[in-house]
């Protein structure tokens, strides 16, 4: 139970301890904060000091670097992970009847879903691909920084309260079927077809520190700039860059451009829209 003695107002949180913070976790485990956006880092912050009654950065750093057990649950704490079915339903609708008319001219293709968090956003791929009789052909990545939320995605299982919400999104994307062909509901729970990722694999990376490590036709990275600084926003877009085929496609979320971006002359809109560019130079 959380001590009322620590309430959020009170605690006070100064840009060198984040300094600090990020250097201590960088250095024990190789996890890169130092560029994410401040103002939420330091909220976060804030709700780890809170839900664990700590009272101070330093004694949070202390039991960061004694505890690997707690250090888990910090990055599930303080990384972002709202996701849902076919979140935002026309960018969907744009993929399957814009996008994927186009992949399915290649013998195969490769996905990559950049910080794929529990997982929807693999499972509304897979059913696209599932419809538009692609399946077989498509090689796909999920990758997140946080190997919590990895194991999720791989059990494909969400709790049943989500249910209306990822009906309504599938039926706004022109679907070839019914969401009921591709799970059961047991347990208070919705369990998806594991075939539905039989041919995804499930990888823990982080787009702070770590490379590209294969080429791909086409990369979701959406939602997860928004958390960025400029530094590593253009950090990152150097490595989705250099992680697509010329000619692939890299979609970004709703809020998201890499407009101001250093290498955005290498891209082209695809659809501006939906935030779906092109890669047109090496």
């Amino acid at each position: 139970m959380i001590s009322s003695s620590i309430n959020e107002n009170d605690i006070e949180v100064e840009l060198e301890e984040l300094n600090q913070l990020s250097q201590a976790i960088l250095t024990k485990y190789g996890y890169d904060f130092t560029n994410y956006a401040q103002s939420s880092f330091k909220r976060r912050i804030i709700m780890v000091l809170k839900k664990n009654s700590i009272k101070s950065v330093g004694l949070l750093i202390q039991k960061i670097v004694q505890d690997p057990k707690f250090f888990e649950q910090f990055v599930t704490d303080i990384t972002v992970n709202t996701t849902e079915l076919f979140r935002d339903p026309s960018f969907f609708r744009v993929v399957r009847e814009e996008l994927l008319p186009i992949l399915s001219n290649r013998p195969e293709f490769n996905i990559w879903h950049a910080a794929c968090s529990t997982g929807e956003e693999v499972i509304s791929m897979a059913i696209l691909l599932k419809e538009e009789g692609l399946w077989e052909k498509a090689k796909i990545y999920a990758t997140d920084i946080n190997t919590a939320v990895l194991k999720k995605a791989a059990e494909a299982r969400y709790p049943l309260r989500n249910w209306e919400l990822f009906k309504q999104n599938y039926s706004n994307t022109n679907p070839k079927g019914k969401l009921e062909d591709y799970c059961e509901i047991k347990d208070n729970e919705i369990q998806f077809d594991k075939d539905l990722i039989k041919n995804v694999r499930f990888k823990q990376h982080d787009l702070a520190v770590d490379q590209h490590f294969f080429k791909f036709d086409f990369i979701l990275c959406r939602n997860v700039m928004i958390y960025f600084n400029q530094k590593l926003q253009n950090r990152v877009f150097e490595l989705l860059h250099n992680s697509l085929f010329l000619g692939g496609y890299l979609a970004l979320g709703a809020k998201e451009s890499l407009i101001w971006c250093k290498i955005a002359d290498k891209f082209a809109a695809f659809n501006e829209n939906e935030k779906i560019y092109k890669k047109i130079k090496l």
